[in-house]
């Protein structure tokens, strides 16, 4: 604009301009490159060791040097974790752990949060990573197939029931995929199904805060909180097969009660 003596005046870019916003960006890019190279200068030596040790020691053994991992690299990564324990929740029963899918920390977050030894179900296409499938067959995890073929099914069942009949508890994402947008998607039958044939009782875990740490649509890692939810546990005992609809809708409202609310919350802010 021009002031009273014909001379250009300059103006301050306002809040929320373009340049200001590219800056951000930028910041989040170099903030985010810096964290990722600190995480993998830690993981990748201290996960080697644990997989070399995993040869030698049964894993149940350095169950706490693997939660270190877990607690070190979510730290190196920006997230603040912060555990959230219902009345109902009980550390010492052997259940099946139900488990919004936000990002590739997801793993990392649950072993750092969840005060009991548990293994979790995996894409069979994960154990053909090399290394890291190993260590996830040495380590326990059970494999999904890529494929519903009735075999696979069958020895992905198998598999389960052998880990729950060994005291192991399973943690399971009944979406399936990852969210896009943050809430929490539909929950497929299966675990369910699983659940009331084995008899084993279910705990919802929400874990909110994480889709703002990171998307599954971009690398960038925002430091914040990341709060999970443990809910009471749930009993299936006394279920039958026609109760799975309902049990799988009471599940997913449990759920998603504290992502919706912490959704809105940062929609405000």
């Amino acid at each position: 604009m021009s002031g009273e003596s014909g001379q250009q005046v300059a103006v301050p870019a306002a809040a929320g301009s373009p340049g200001e916003h590219g800056a951000r960006r930028a910041w989040a890019i170099v903030q985010s490159t810096y964290r990722w190279l600190l995480c993998a200068a830690y993981f990748f030596p201290v996960c080697s060791f644990l997989v070399l040790l995993g040869i030698f020691v049964d894993p149940r053994k350095n169950d706490g040097a693997q939660r270190m991992l877990c607690r070190v690299t979510m730290k190196l990564a920006g997230a603040k974790l912060v555990v959230r324990r219902a009345p109902g929740f009980d550390p010492g029963r052997n259940v099946f752990f139900l488990v919004n899918h936000v990002n590739l920390f997801d793993p990392f977050v649950l072993y750092a949060t969840i005060p009991q030894f548990f293994r979790g179900l995996e894409l069979e296409s994960h154990f053909r990573i090399p290394v890291y499938g190993w260590m996830m067959k040495r380590f326990g995890n059970v494999p999904v197939p890529d494929q519903n073929r009735p075999s696979d099914l069958k020895r992905m069942w198998r598999l389960s029931r052998a880990a729950i009949d060994s005291g192991v508890s399973l943690a399971v994402f009944p979406e399936g995929q990852r969210t896009r947008d943050g809430r929490v998607g539909p929950f497929k039958d299966g675990v369910f199904r699983m659940a009331l044939q084995f008899g084993t009782p279910i705990v919802p875990v929400s874990v909110v805060g994480a889709f703002a740490f990171n998307k599954k649509t971009s690398w960038l890692l925002r430091p914040g909180t990341v709060t999970v939810y443990l809910h009471d546990v749930i009993e299936t005992q006394d279920l039958r097969k026609e109760d799975v609809p309902a049990l799988r809708d009471r599940v997913h409202a449990i759920i998603s009660g504290p992502i919706d609310e912490g959704l809105i919350a940062s929609r405000k802010n």
